[in-house]
């Protein structure tokens, strides 16, 4: 069965490679300075002419990167998206679908994966701000960044390299490479750079059009033929499974050991901050549904809900099997730090009674409209995110 799914993940893949986008010209930015860069490593494998990247810059040796089986481009990034209301989106989406949710000063988008899974990357602009929406399906881990690196506004595709199974994005200006899941620019002109992220996670349709019934969806127009709401990774995310081109038998490279206090397929969301980093696997969130934790020295609180099915499990996304959806937010608000629980099926403060839902909105009681605001926190796969912070804390079930 695993070598069945992997083949047909490459069949997927390849599909995806046959339209590609046109880059911009090159211009140039001053670099910063590179942490690694030996002076006899070759630089991956590329086609004459795909890149221009300065490959004698790079802050990772290049025996980590390989090939995922796409050229640069092949799979094609959305650069002018085009959206629509939820009312029209309804039409195309299942309650349960996944969606990747986006909201930047009192502007609300929804990314289907159905979708991102085709293409991986959006350069759009929300509430005024120049952003990147991603969807590497063979992590599970959506971001969204600022396209905006010192003062030059960056267009972003995608360069068919892997890194861990992460993908590796470009920008087109000066054609760096930068690291997905993490938002570093590995190799190029701007090797050392760090893009900025903002919160974005992937929850169910039904639950982005009940909180913002007035906000845009991406639209299935993308200028690309796709079978959208299919999914061409079937049977990806099954927990016995091996990563793709990770530790597998399409390659002999291998990755980092993957810290075996979790499977590697294990579905977790992941908090970054100050020194310290977290992940809350969703098998121990199912039950709790709430947890009240401290990251960095910042009082947070982590939300599990029903309802949200796997883009990586079923042929058709919206038949996936329910895995559910995890959010992030601060517990401070209006001066004082908040405590939640379950109490009948619903998540309450401790202190005022106010019942909330798993989008940080107060929905009744004494503080009913306020919003607790949103902190970065990414889905992952667990292979995935502890090849790059295999010293994460693992919560177990326990609050501190």
């Amino acid at each position: 069965m695993r070598r069945a799914v992997h083949i047909g993940l490459l069949a997927g893949l390849l599909l995806a490679a046959c339209e590609s986008a046109t880059p911009a010209n090159p211009t140039a930015v001053a670099p910063p300075t590179p942490t690694y860069a030996p002076a006899d490593e070759r630089p991956p494998a590329t086609i004459p002419g795909e890149f221009t990247t300065d490959f004698t810059r790079h802050a990772v040796p290049y025996t980590d990167i390989i090939s995922g089986g796409p050229p640069k481009d092949g799979i094609p990034a959305i650069d002018a998206p085009q959206f629509v209301t939820v009312a029209e989106a309804e039409a195309w989406l299942e309650a349960v679908e996944p969606v990747v949710l986006l909201e930047l000063n009192g502007e609300a988008r929804a990314y289907p994966l159905q979708i991102l899974i085709w293409h991986e990357l959006v350069n759009d602009t929300v509430g005024g701000v120049p952003v990147g929406v991603t969807f590497c399906p063979l992590c599970n881990t959506a971001t969204a960044f600022e396209r905006t690196v010192g003062t030059q506004v960056l267009d972003f595709g995608t360069t068919g390299r892997l890194r861990y199974s992460n993908m590796l994005m470009y920008d087109r200006q000066t054609e760096s490479w930068w690291q997905q899941a993490t938002g570093e620019a590995l190799v190029g002109a701007l090797t050392g750079a760090q893009l900025v992220f903002h919160p974005a996670v992937i929850i169910s349709w039904q639950d982005f059009s009940a909180a913002h019934p007035h906000g845009q969806v991406l639209s299935r127009a993308t200028g690309f033929r796709r079978n959208y709401g299919e999914n061409p990774y079937a049977g990806y995310d099954d927990i016995n499974q091996s990563p793709f081109i990770y530790n597998s038998w399409l390659s002999s490279y291998h990755g980092p050991a993957v810290p075996d206090n979790l499977p590697p397929m294990t579905r977790v969301l992941t908090v970054n901050l100050g020194e310290e980093a977290v992940a809350y696997p969703y098998m121990v969130l199912q039950p709790v549904r709430v947890v009240n934790d401290s990251v960095g020295g910042q009082a947070i609180v982590v939300f599990w809900a029903a309802g949200t099915t796997s883009a990586l499990d079923a042929a058709q996304i919206a038949a996936g099997r329910a895995v559910g959806a995890a959010t992030a937010f601060a517990r401070d608000l209006a001066g004082q730090t908040l405590s939640f629980q379950v109490e009948d099926d619903r998540i309450v403060d401790e202190g005022t009674r106010s019942e909330w839902n798993e989008l940080g909105q107060a929905i009744s009681g004494p503080l009913a409209g306020q919003h607790l605001t949103a902190i970065v926190a990414h889905d992952h796969f667990w292979f995935s995110w502890a090849a790059f912070r295999p010293e994460t804390r693992v919560y177990t079930g326990i609050d501190p």
